[in-house]
């Protein structure tokens, strides 16, 4: 999902391909999108943009005598799981393009268009950014170094330090992929408590003695973690493209999957943490490690058996597929309307919360028909919040 790196690329991209734009006419929102109207008409504007952390704000700006008179207006994007823009021509719209600004005669017609194929997405009228969010890591370093240590006391940091790393009050910008790659590098077991991860920082003071080009020297040579969660998301923004992307076979994914050191490689193990997020790690996973759970190793594919290496008993049915038989037959499809409408900033925010599994009691009717099943909506995170925190 888009993290801090993403936004900021998704703003970079905005203004280099809308920077000679002029836009016109009203601005279109698909029928299916249950955010807000955009209520702004113009005969001639231009679009311009800003990330901080998750969020990027758009701002549409009038030309001198354009019509009807109009005041700029700010939009502020969360991206969800699946957001993006992206400039295409007006008869190519892609099919989830939920908010389009089409450009103005004479010309070509392009429409910039705010594209979720999963609808968690969202826009807010106004253009403030979301309250409750820290400083971001990638553009307010000092800032936001300055708010987690400040804030050692606070409750989200007796938690493991992978799930502290997704609370966007202190980690504004960080997300699933950031916190892995993050703790690889400084060997972190996921599961340890973040309280005495961080605490440490607070006593660290360059010698006085060195010099300031001796104390850069050592600040790049042994980065801590706050310092990781700038330096690593800048590296995303440095390689350029779209950033993350779970799209096989696209060009712009190609030299991020090359950086990844941990996030789904083969070799690592995984765990999911209380909100249900999976977290790659190399080792122990720490003391706070959910009770109960296996980790998970990502084979490579050159271990993983081909199909020709399976041997299969042909009399005996697949196990896999009468599981999905079985979830078909239970289960009732999900609707739109049974996402999660809250959101809490003490998670990513972005993420829909997953559901606990458990175990059906009861046994079937005697004459073989089952009982209809409850089936309650997902709630939101147990805590109040702002990103899916992609």
């Amino acid at each position: 999902m888009p993290e801090g790196p993403e936004l900021h690329l998704a703003s970079q991209f905005v203004n280099e391909a809308c920077g000679a734009l002029v836009f016109g006419g009203c601005v279109e929102k698909s029928s299916v999108s249950r955010n807000p109207e955009v209520p702004f008409e113009s005969s001639a504007y231009r679009i311009s943009a800003s990330a901080r952390g998750k969020e990027l704000r758009l701002i549409l700006s009038p030309l001198p005598g354009a019509q009807p008179p109009q005041e700029p207006l700010a939009l502020v994007f969360r991206f969800g799981m699946s957001g993006s823009f992206q400039l295409v021509p007006c008869e190519e719209l892609p099919r989830h393009a939920h908010l389009r600004f089409y450009t103005a005669p004479p010309g070509p017609r392009l429409a910039l268009c705010f594209v979720d194929v999963r609808r968690f997405g969202h826009w807010d009228l106004g253009g403030k950014w979301q309250p409750g969010r820290g400083p971001c890591v990638l553009q307010e370093y000092e800032q936001f170094r300055e708010n987690v240590l400040r804030n050692l006391a606070d409750k989200a940091f007796d938690r493991p330090i992978c799930e502290a790393l997704l609370d966007q009050r202190f980690f504004n910008g960080i997300g699933n992929y950031l916190r892995a790659e993050i703790l690889y590098r400084l060997k972190i077991p996921p599961f340890e408590k973040a309280r005495s991860v961080l605490e440490a920082l607070q006593q660290r003071r360059p010698s006085p003695k060195l010099t300031l080009s001796q104390k850069i020297k050592a600040k790049l040579q042994n980065p801590d973690l706050l310092e990781l969660c700038h330096s690593v998301p800048k590296e995303v923004v440095q390689l350029g493209g779209k950033g993350y992307g779970s799209e096989s076979g696209e060009e712009d994914f190609a030299a991020f999957r090359a950086w990844l050191r941990c996030y789904g490689m083969p070799g690592m193990s995984s765990l999911q943490d209380r909100h249900g997020r999976t977290i790659w790690f190399q080792g122990d996973p720490g003391p706070l490690a959910p009770k109960g759970r296996k980790s998970h190793k990502k084979k490579s594919k050159a271990t993983q058996p081909s199909p020709e290496d399976r041997v299969e008993d042909p009399s005996r049915p697949s196990k896999a597929l009468s599981r999905t038989r079985r979830a078909k037959r239970d289960l009732p499809e999900r609707t739109a309307t049974q996402r999660p409408e809250g959101s809490s900033l003490q998670q990513d925010p972005e993420v829909p919360t997953v559901p606990k599994k458990g175990r059906r009691k009861g046994r079937q009717a005697a004459s073989g028909h089952r009982r209809p099943r409850k089936v309650k909506a997902d709630t939101p995170s147990l805590e109040p919040e702002g990103t899916s925190a992609s």
